[in-house]
């Protein structure tokens, strides 16, 4: 998807994916990875997420990339923020309660600016991206995490040809193929969520299912 693409759907309001609670899988498998508080984890496509703050409150600081500064600006504003803001070579950083978010292109960043992250939540992003990118996406923005980073992976599974992606569906082969020359991946929980998503069933979409991965990189 093109950048305008996302500018255009926060600048309009047009942001159906965003989910109004914390994510509940997020809440029972986060714990299982073990991270110490203090860590630091990385949430990629981060939009206004609910679960940066629900991290935060388990004791993690949260570094988050997102290309509208909408989305970014409302994230500090509806929890009552006051974020510093700073310029570098990555994007604009607004950084307030254990929580940075930097306005600008994930594919921007390196090894360099997320060095510390000892963790990785993946909720929107990878099912946000079309095949191609998805490569892309997991060849060179997971390639700059360190080793022994740990992770959280959600995705969705429907019948591709039924409905017109994003979000779009990552079925399991895909995610060995994308991730397992470097990371170790485990697969811990799927569930059948057609009955709770109205918006797919009017597409036409005759199944769906949400797929949790835990992931760790060698």
């Amino acid at each position: 998807m093109h950048p305008e693409f996302w500018h255009e759907r926060w600048d309009t309001n047009r942001i159906g994916f965003h989910q109004d609670k914390v994510m509940p899988l997020l809440q029972k498998h986060w714990p299982s990875l073990g991270l110490p508080a203090g860590s630091r984890v990385f949430v990629p496509l981060a939009g206004k997420s609910l679960d940066m703050a629900w991290l935060v409150a388990q004791g993690h600081r949260v570094l988050g990339v997102e290309l509208s500064q909408v989305a970014v600006q409302a994230f500090f504003a509806e929890h009552g923020l006051t974020p510093q803001v700073r310029e570098t070579r990555y994007g604009t950083h607004y950084a307030a309660g254990g929580i940075e978010l930097i306005c600008g292109d994930a594919f921007g960043l390196d090894a360099d600016v997320l060095a510390d992250c000892a963790g990785v939540y993946d909720r929107a992003a990878l099912i946000a991206l079309p095949e191609a990118m998805r490569q892309r996406y997991v060849a060179e923005l997971y390639a700059c995490l360190p080793a022994a980073c740990r992770g959280l992976l959600i995705t969705l599974e429907y019948p591709q040809a039924q409905k017109d992606g994003p979000p779009f569906s990552v079925e399991p082969d895909e995610v060995r193929s994308l991730f397992s020359p470097d990371w170790d991946i485990e697969d811990v929980e799927r569930r059948d969520i057609l009955s709770y998503e109205p918006r797919f069933a009017a597409e036409g979409v005759t199944r769906l299912e949400t797929a949790v991965y835990r992931l760790g990189r060698r």
